[in-house]
C-alpha cells in the first residue's frame, strides 16, 4: 500500500511529487509521462518566478528535468474511480487498482463540461471506461463520445463489441471506425432514460441506446469520487489543502481559480506536507 497516490501530472501533481519525495514517503505519480499537454502548449508564461517570459516547452522541460534528477518517474494511466475504502483509498485504473492511505488530486480542469443526464447516469447506463464496462453492453446499441484521438482505441474496441454504435468524435480527424457505426459530429445534448439510460438527445434528433461511453482525458472530480463535495465544478478545499473526505486532498487548478502554474505549484507543495501530517496523525 502506497502512502499516497498522486493523480495527475500537471504543475500542481509534479510539485506535490517533489515534496512527497524529499519527504521520503513512498507514492505514485498517475498521468501522462509526458506531463499535462497544456504546459507545453502555452505560448508564454509570463508570471512564474524566476522564469520570465518563459515558453510552455521550456518550462514543461524544467518539470521533466526535476522529476529525472529526484528519480521520480510517471506511470500512464487513466484514473476512473477513486473510492473510500474507510481508513484508505482504492484508486481504479481501468483494469488496474492501486491501494493508498492518501490521495491527492491534481487533475486539472475538464476542458468538457459534463453532458445533461450525465452524472445523474453514471453508473445506471453512463461510464467512462471501455475496458473496465465494455463487455457489458456487448451486442448491445452505444452511443459513444470521444473527446481526444488518443482516445480512438477504446472506441475501436467499443465498436467490436456493440451491435450498434453512434461515434460522437468532438474534434477533428476522427478516425474511421468498423462494424456498424454511425458518426454524429457533435456533442450530445442530453442523456435520458428512467432507473438506467434509454435515450441521447442530439439537438432535434432522440437516439434509443442501452449505454453512453463519455471517452474523456479528464473526469469531473465529482465523477471521479462519490461522496467528494465540488462547487462550480471545483474541488473545495481548505487552506491546508483537505477535502471534505479525510485523507484526501486536492490542489491545482481543479481546487478554483486562478488558473496559474504558480498558484498550483504551490497548492501541491501545501497538499504534499498535509498529507505528511495526516500520516503521523494516523499511524
Amino acid at each position: 500500500m502506497y502512502d499516497c497516490v498522486i493523480i495527475g501530472a500537471g504543475a500542481a501533481g509534479v510539485s506535490a511529487a517533489l515534496t512527497l519525495k524529499a519527504r521520503g514517503k513512498n507514492f505514485i505519480l498517475l498521468g501522462n509521462p509526458a506531463l499535462s499537454a497544456k504546459i507545453g502548449a502555452a505560448e508564454k508564461v509570463t508570471n512564474y518566478p524566476g522564469l520570465p517570459s518563459a515558453e510552455g516547452s521550456g518550462l514543461k522541460q524544467a518539470f521533466l528535468s526535476s522529476l529525472s534528477a529526484s528519480g521520480i518517474s510517471v506511470t500512464s494511466a487513466q484514473v476512473t474511480g477513486v473510492y473510500d475504502m474507510g481508513g484508505y483509498f482504492g484508486v481504479l485504473c481501468g483494469e488496474n487498482s492501486f491501494e493508498s492511505k492518501t490521495v491527492i488530486l491534481a487533475t486539472g480542469v475538464e476542458a468538457v463540461k459534463p453532458v445533461k443526464g450525465e452524472l445523474e447516469f453514471l453508473g445506471r447506463g453512463v461510464s467512462y471506461c471501455a475496458t473496465c464496462d465494455g463487455l457489458l453492453y456487448k451486442g448491445k446499441k452505444i452511443v459513444v463520445v470521444c473527446t481526444s484521438k488518443e482516445l480512438e482505441e477504446e472506441a475501436e474496441y467499443l465498436a467490436s463489441l456493440a451491435s450498434q454504435m453512434v461515434f460522437a468524435p468532438i474534434y477533428k480527424g476522427a478516425k474511421h471506425l468498423s462494424g456498424n457505426v454511425r458518426v454524429i459530429n457533435k456533442m450530445p445534448a442530453e442523456i435520458r432514460g428512467g432507473a438506467r439510460v434509454q435515450e441521447v438527445a442530439f439537438g432535434g434528433e432522440t437516439i434509443p441506446c442501452d449505454g453512453v461511453f463519455m471517452l474523456k482525458s479528464a473526469l469531473a472530480p465529482s465523477a471521479l469520487v462519490p461522496g467528494l463535495k465540488t462547487e462550480g465544478g471545483h474541488v473545495v478545499v481548505d487552506r491546508q489543502c483537505r477535502t471534505n473526505l479525510n485523507g484526501l486532498f486536492a490542489a491545482g487548478d481543479c481546487t478554483g481559480r486562478p488558473y496559474q502554474y504558480a498558484k498550483a505549484v504551490g497548492e501541491g507543495n501545501v497538499a504534499a506536507h498535509s498529507v505528511c501530517d495526516y500520516l503521523v496523525e494516523n499511524k
